[in-house]
C-alpha cells in the first residue's frame, strides 16, 4: 500500500524547482531562525526565453523580498497551542505566483518567526503536521489550496507544479491577528482550546502515554496522577527534574520516547528504510485497528495503547522515499501475521473488520504480540 508520510528532518537546503527555469537558493536563516531572502539566481532551460525566465525568478525574488525586508520589523509568528509537536510549512502567494517552505519545527506553548519584515502578499497560507511519532497526523488535513512540499526541508518556488520528488499537501488561507508589539500572529490550535500553560502540560501528558507511563487523560490539568507519571519517567531515564523548565525539554523527551521501553509495545526499525507501522487492540469487545506511524531507519517508537488492553496486534512495512512498499528478495519487506485487520492507506482508526475490500479497505495480516512480560520490542530488520 502507498502511504501518505508524516515526517521530521533537519534542514538539508532547499531545493527551489520552477519549470524551464534552474534556481540556485541559499538556506538564509539567521541563528535565531529568522528567515533572510531566499533566491540568488535563475538561469534558462533552453524551452524558454532568457527574458521570459529573468521576469519568472525576479518576481519570486520581489515576491520574498517584501515578506524579508528588515526596514519594517513586523514579523509573523506561528504559536503552537496544541499537545503535539508540530512542523509547519508556509506558502505565500502574490501576483498569482505561488512559493513554500517548511518545515519550522514548533514546540507546545512556543512562537517562531516564519516570515520576518511587512507583510505585503496577496495570501499566506499554512500546512501543520505532527512529529511521526504521533502516527498518523491528527491534524487536520482538509486545506482547499494544494500545493507543493518535499518531505526534507524545502523552499520551492513555483507550488503549484511539483517535481518528481514533490508531493501536494492541503494548505489553509491565514489571516494573522495584529499584536500590540506591530507583529502579525497566528494559532495552531485544538478543539480544547487550551491557553500556553494548558497546551504544554498537554504535550507532556501526552509523550508521557506514548512511552507508557498512565498520565491520562491528556486535558492539561496538573495534579499528582500526572506529577507521578513524569517523575517515573525522569527516573527511569537518568533526567534531573530541572529539565523539565528548559527550552530543550520537548526535545529531550522525544528522542527519550524513542528509545526502548520495558512497558508496552515498542517497534524499532534497523533497516535502511522508512517502516510504517499499524497497531491492534482489543479490549475483550472489539479490536480496533489504528495507524500510520513513521518509523525512520534507526529510530524506535511506542505506539499510544489503551489503558483496558487485553490483547495487541502489529503490522508494520517498509516504504521506499516515494512512499511505496519495499521488497526484498523478491518479497514485500514487511513484517505481520495471521491475523486480519481492516486498515486504509491514509490516517485511519477502525473497530469494523468484517469484509474490508467490500468497504474499500484492505484486508492486512497483523500479528499478535506477547505483553505477558509487561513489554515488548519489535525490531524490523531486512533479511
Amino acid at each position: 500500500m502507498v502511504h501518505a508520510l508524516e515526517r521530521a528532518h533537519d534542514w538539508q537546503g532547499p531545493h527551489p524547482e520552477e519549470p524551464g527555469c534552474a534556481h540556485r537558493a541559499e538556506p538564509g536563516v539567521s541563528k535565531d531562525g529568522r528567515v533572510a531572502a531566499w533566491f540568488e539566481t535563475a538561469r534558462c532551460a533552453r524551452l524558454l526565453t532568457m527574458r521570459r525566465c529573468w521576469w519568472r525568478a525576479s518576481a519570486l525574488v520581489l515576491l520574498f523580498a517584501s515578506v524579508t525586508t528588515t526596514a519594517a520589523r513586523a514579523d509573523l509568528k506561528l504559536c503552537n497551542r496544541m499537545s503535539y509537536v508540530v512542523e509547519a510549512a508556509i506558502g505565500v502567494e502574490d501576483k498569482g505566483t505561488t512559493a513554500t517552505r517548511g518545515w519550522f519545527r514548533i514546540d507546545p506553548a512556543q512562537c517562531r518567526v516564519v516570515l520576518q519584515g511587512a507583510l505585503n502578499a496577496e495570501r499566506v497560507l499554512l500546512q501543520a503536521r505532527a512529529l511521526p511519532l504521533y502516527g498518523a497526523s491528527p491534524l487536520p488535513q482538509n486545506g482547499t489550496d494544494r500545493l507543493c512540499v518535499a518531505a526534507d526541508n524545502f523552499v520551492i518556488a513555483a507550488a503549484r507544479q511539483c517535481r518528481s520528488d514533490q508531493t501536494l499537501a492541503p494548505f489553509t488561507e491565514i489571516k494573522p491577528s495584529q499584536t500590540d508589539d506591530g507583529n502579525s500572529v497566528a494559532y495552531l490550535a485544538e478543539d480544547s482550546e487550551y491557553d500556553d500553560e494548558q497546551a504544554r502540560l498537554a504535550a507532556i501528558q501526552r509523550l508521557l502515554v506514548i512511552a507508557g507511563y498512565d498520565a491520562q487523560p491528556i486535558d492539561g490539568v496538573d495534579g499528582p496522577k500526572t506529577q507521578g507519571a513524569l517523575a517515573a519517567f525522569l527516573k527511569s531515564r537518568g533526567l534531573d527534574a530541572k529539565i523539565v523548565d528548559t527550552p530543550e525539554f520537548f526535545d529531550t523527551m522525544v528522542k527519550a520516547v524513542q528509545q526502548p521501553s520495558a512497558t508496552g509495545l515498542t517497534w524499532c526499525n534497523d533497516t535502511k528504510y522508512k517502516v510504517m507501522a499499524a497497531v491492534g487492540e482489543d479490549d475483550g469487545k472489539t479490536i480496533t485497528s489504528r495507524g500510520w506511524y513513521g518509523i525512520a531507519p534507526g529510530a524506535c517508537l511506542h505506539p499510544d495503547l489503551g489503558s483496558k488492553v487485553k490483547r495487541v496486534f502489529s503490522f508494520a512495512e517498509a516504504v521506499d522515499s516515494n512512499s511505496r512498499p519495499v521488497s526484498a528478495r523478491g518479497q514485500p519487506l514487511n513484517w505481520g501475521g495471521g491475523t486480519l485487520l481492516c486498515t486504509r492507506e491514509t490516517k485511519f482508526e477502525l473497530a469494523e473488520h468484517g469484509d474490508c475490500a467490500a468497504r474499500g479497505l484492505n484486508a492486512t495480516g497483523f500479528t499478535l504480540v506477547d505483553l505477558s512480560g509487561g513489554g515488548k520490542t519489535l525490531r524490523f530488520g531486512a533479511p
